[in-house]
């Protein structure tokens, strides 16, 4: 079953008991722009014990906010599932996330103006598609605008994450935020502290990949939320470049034209990655010495990477995007010595994990550069071009191989196994008789010779 008509079908279950049910929320905005919606959220006025009842194998997934969570039956193929929210009202909400108690309500209207954003508090009948607005929000969908549902300041002190969801919505959408809302933003900005850093970095890597990157950050910026937040990123405006590399001009419009360059759906590393690639750049700033010098960043790469694995721990990352972020601020210069490498090395290169976000990042550096692409397009045509198995071919010799040959284990069979690996990246050996031969040559018949 598709997920529309899943969600409209346990909104037909809940009306058929006697319940009202509605769908709402962003799944309401979206069909409303002709957009998929990602998921559906049904409103109802049954208790969550009433619809857990209802669906026998729900989850009570917030039966205390009154979620319950409605899977499709597995047995017939199904994969949907709707979060089901009891109508409420909320009261206060002292930790600036959860409310300190919840209040079971009859009808939409008291539900939707505890919602963070009009545009988000829309109300739709399944059954005849009549939408109930009772906030304003079609008129703001029309207008394109970001306004939050009743007093702005309010619900931002409600729940912190409306900071960074209101700049995420208005560079999705290309809204402007309402006046009010955004001065409210930027009074509550320091505020956003109090969120979980696990929080915020999924907000922040929606905003890198939804299409809209630059927009959202220029956001984060004015609204003050960037200084909060990421204060090594906020520091690279104003931090000048040689204009004969960077003619477009200082780090952060370098930075911003990158991020401009980020498709929607790109995967969060490669966001992080052309966010952070330069963040070693302005704590390593030196003027030029001379009348013949030019600005210098001594081993930003360097700095850069060390400060991309902290920003990356500090926000919770696996350790495997936290490595590949770093590995694509560490690697993004070794483009440029492409066309000098030997093959093993350039081989070697492109090994690494995820190879292709190194490539698109780079892509990126040149167009928001200097816009040369020869280095890129070198690498594109080797990778076309050479046989996978040449790039990662069979080892010739293994460990157990030079002990047959003679040699005691130690330390010393990694720097032989590395010399064979580097002479037949680069042509050199092409046969494990060619191996043994070389490393009889190199090393002697036996340990110790």
């Amino acid at each position: 079953m598709e997920a529309r008509a899943f969600a409209d079908s346990v909104c037909g279950t809940l009306r058929k008991a006697g319940y009202q049910a509605y769908l709402v929320g962003g799944c309401v905005r979206d069909i409303l722009l002709g957009r998929t919606p990602e998921d559906y959220d049904v409103a109802t006025d049954a208790t969550p014990d009433e619809v857990h009842e209802l669906f026998p194998g729900s989850v009570m997934v917030g039966a205390e906010f009154g979620v319950v969570l409605v899977l499709e039956d597995a047995a017939e193929g199904g994969r949907n599932e709707v979060e089901v929210a009891t109508f409420r009202s909320d009261a206060g909400y002292s930790d600036g996330r959860h409310p300190d108690s919840v209040v079971f309500a009859k009808t939409p209207q008291e539900d939707v103006v505890r919602r963070d954003f009009t545009i988000n508090a829309l109300v739709l009948e399944p059954a005849s598609g009549k939408v109930l607005d009772f906030v304003g929000g079609k008129k703001d969908l029309e207008a394109g605008v970001i306004r939050a549902v009743g007093e702005a300041s309010r619900r931002f002190a409600e729940d912190k994450l409306r900071l960074l969801r209101a700049v995420r919505f208005a560079a999705r959408f290309g809204y402007a935020i309402e006046e009010e809302t955004w001065r409210a933003l930027k009074e509550h900005a320091r505020e956003i502290t109090q969120v979980s850093a696990e929080r915020v970095r999924d907000e922040l890597t929606k905003l890198l990949t939804e299409g809209a990157a630059r927009r959202g950050f220029e956001l984060l910026d004015e609204s003050r939320l960037l200084d909060v937040l990421l204060p090594e990123v906020a520091k690279m405006k104003g931090v000048e470049q040689p204009p004969q590399f960077h003619p477009e001009g200082d780090v952060w419009i370098h930075t911003r034209m990158m991020l401009e360059g980020l498709k929607s759906g790109c995967s969060p590393t490669l966001g992080w990655g052309v966010l952070l690639h330069d963040v070693g750049k302005p704590p390593t700033f030196t003027p030029p010495a001379g009348p013949n010098g030019r600005i210098r960043f001594d081993d930003h790469v360097g700095v850069g990477t060390q400060m991309a694995e902290q920003i990356c721990r500090r926000l919770r990352f696996s350790n495997d995007d936290t490595e590949q972020v770093a590995a694509l601020v560490a690697n993004h210069l070794r483009f440029k010595d492409v066309p000098q490498m030997k093959p093993a090395t350039l081989k070697r290169f492109v090994r690494l994990p995820r190879f292709e976000e190194h490539m698109e990042l780079h892509r990126l550096d040149c167009l928001s550069s200097h816009r040369n692409l020869d280095n890129y397009e070198l690498v594109r045509r080797f990778l076309e071009e050479t046989p996978p198995e040449q790039v990662r071919p069979q080892r010739l010799l293994s460990g157990d191989d030079l002990v047959r040959m003679g040699f005691r284990p130690g330390p010393g069979f990694k720097e032989m196994l590395g010399a064979v690996e580097e002479g037949q990246l680069n042509g050199e050996l092409g046969s494990p008789e060619e191996a043994r031969e070389f490393i009889q040559a190199k090393y002697g018949r036996a340990a110790g010779r």
